[in-house]
């Protein structure tokens, strides 16, 4: 492969690892990927022509440098070297598709802020961000040059009390926070004839909070493509980050959404040739025969690994940070890795079974909540109405097909938002525990769920038939077909609980038998009917009035019962 990219060779030994750089537009995340790196890619440090012009980063970037294995990883593996790639995420709200992309392919975070604008809307979605993608998150401080010396120690220690009070309250408490200045007194594309401030010691940070990554080497080869071009004479490339698996020249690999499979011709890794890499690492495959223009953004595996998916159940949770409902029958942008579709979402959930399976049977949710906050959200009376399940999932039916791993990362987001509101668009995420692509899933895969809903039905005393028996009214119709309903339970408002004998006449009318026989004070209840109430002052009788006795049936109705039948608890 010919294709342009920095000078510097990458030893075959070493071990790399992925870092993102994520914050709001302008926080100077170019500058600081420009001042740390060594090797640069063909995409890296805003080279597109739109992006000079605008003067922000439009796509994902991509450089590296290599250091000393650090002590901790000393005996841990075989390499010798480590290499941090960085992925310089755009900052503008408006890319925010392409962030959440680059943030599924990194191992560690490096959250740029602009230390004299703290943390604005762009860098709370990047935090939300960061916390469902890694573990691993550093603070960047940066443009610590356009404060005054004389003040400097004193406000980044200011601005470090008063993030650590924001940090608090995420998974990532006490984060470390390193103060710098990327491109010192400006420049134009960041070149600054000033050192950069602080990136040694920053370089020494992440070097200490390196662990050694999780990679399976030995599963199917799933590979994120987020750049393509073409190579007179020599091929198609597609650069991208290895999600799993391991490949190596004259593998035959597949572009299943374009439905092509091609042999690998040769592969670089910052611009030396490998014959081989393995998860995680940054890598350039160069194929033949493919257009490049329909591979912008796409994934390439082993071929028949990878499954289309038109239906999927996923575990999922609430992102605090969003104020809105996220309500069942909603429609949101559904992101899984490069690709964002279209879909609409049930919410279900259980408080005792914290996986899904076909077998247990789940609660039906109106809106996704988060759990053991219901009572300082309602408030009120409707708490039981409000709480949501300890464990909660969604059914996603997209609008169009997607190829992904059965237990890939899910962001669901609603990107129609006002890309100037300050709010995050970050509704919900989650990982894909089942799916299907039969395309006539409402017929052989929905009706395998088992979601319920509660349901009442409620009815009225109309007379006491005997000791045991009372005839009910307004429970049902007088088309009703009562067969479906006889012995099914019932509760009378006085505490009775009986179940349905059968129809009573032709008005609707059903009988209700209680075994244990009606208490006395029911049956005195209902024998005040016809009787005469004492005189009126104008000599007439008034009626006595009766209080009513409800009657409540409680049943569960499945929603995806193809036959609608009524169940209840035995």
């Amino acid at each position: 492969i010919t294709y342009k990219m920095a000078e510097e060779a990458v030893m075959e030994d070493t071990l790399n690892i992925n870092v993102g750089i994520l914050g709001h537009v302008d926080s100077g995340k170019t500058s600081l990927a420009k001042a740390m790196s060594t090797v640069a890619s063909t995409n890296a440090f805003d080279k597109n022509p739109q992006s000079k012009e605008r003067g922000i980063t439009l796509d994902l970037g991509f450089s590296s440098f290599v250091v000393d294995l650090p002590e901790q990883l000393i005996g841990k593996t075989k390499e010798s070297k480590l290499q941090f790639t960085l992925v310089d995420c755009p900052g503008h709200a408006s890319l925010i598709r392409t962030i959440i992309g680059g943030a599924q392919i990194i191992d560690m975070m490096l959250l740029v802020i602009d230390i004299n604008k703290g943390i604005q809307t762009q860098t709370a979605e990047c935090l939300v961000i960061g916390e469902i993608t890694t573990k691993k998150l550093i603070v960047v401080l940066n443009k610590v040059d356009m404060i005054p010396v004389a003040d400097r120690e004193k406000k980044v220690e200011k601005v470090k009390t008063k993030l650590a009070k924001v940090f608090e309250k995420t998974k990532f408490k006490n984060p470390e926070m390193i103060a710098v200045a990327a491109n010192p007194g400006g420049g134009e594309d960041g070149a600054s004839k000033n050192e950069p401030l602080g990136a040694e010691k920053l370089v020494q940070k992440l070097k200490d909070a390196t662990e050694l990554p999780q990679r399976d080497i030995n599963g199917p080869f799933l590979f994120s493509v987020d750049h393509c071009f073409s190579i007179k004479g020599q091929g198609t490339v597609m650069t991208g980050t290895i999600l799993n698996g391991q490949v190596a020249v004259n593998d035959e690999v597949e572009l299943p959404m374009q439905q092509i499979k091609r042999k690998v011709k040769s592969m670089q890794m910052f611009r030396k040739p490998v014959k081989k890499a393995v998860m995680g690492d940054r890598l350039g495959i160069c194929v033949t025969q493919v257009d490049a223009k329909t591979v912008e953004r796409s994934i390439l595996c082993t071929p028949g690994s990878l499954p289309r998916m038109q239906v999927m159940i996923c575990k999922v949770e609430k992102i605090r940070f969003f104020k809105g409902r996220v309500a069942t029958k909603g429609k949101f942008h559904l992101t899984l890795g490069h690709d964002t579709v279209m879909c609409t979402a049930t919410f279900f959930g259980s408080d005792e079974h914290d996986a899904f399976t076909f077998d247990h049977t789940y609660k039906y949710q109106d809106e996704l909540g988060i759990p053991n906050e219901s009572e300082s959200a309602t408030g009120g009376d409707d708490l039981e109405l409000q709480a949501c399940c300890q464990h909660q999932f969604a059914l996603l039916e997209m609008h169009s097909f997607v190829n992904c791993r059965g237990n890939s990362l899910i962001i669901g987001s609603r990107l129609d938002t006002d890309v100037h509101s300050p709010t995050c668009r970050l509704a919900f995420s989650g990982h894909i525990v089942e799916y299907t692509a039969d395309a006539q899933y409402k017929e052989t895969f929905l009706p395998k769920i088992k979601i319920y809903k509660n349901k009442v039905r409620e009815g009225v005393v109309d007379s006491m038939h005997d000791e045991y028996t009372v005839i009910g009214r307004n429970l049902f119709t007088k088309q009703t077909a009562m067969d479906k309903f006889i012995n099914l339970k019932v509760r009378l408002s006085t505490g009775e609980r009986g179940v349905i004998e059968g129809g009573f006449g032709q008005s609707g009318k059903f009988k209700v038998r209680c075994s244990d026989g009606l208490l006395p004070t029911t049956k005195a209840q209902l024998k005040t009917k016809g009787k005469k109430g004492k005189k009126s002052n104008d000599g007439g009788e008034e009626a006595v009035e009766r209080t009513p006795i409800n009657i409540y049936m409680e049943f569960k109705r499945y929603i995806f019962d193809p036959s609608k039948a009524l169940k209840q608890d035995p």
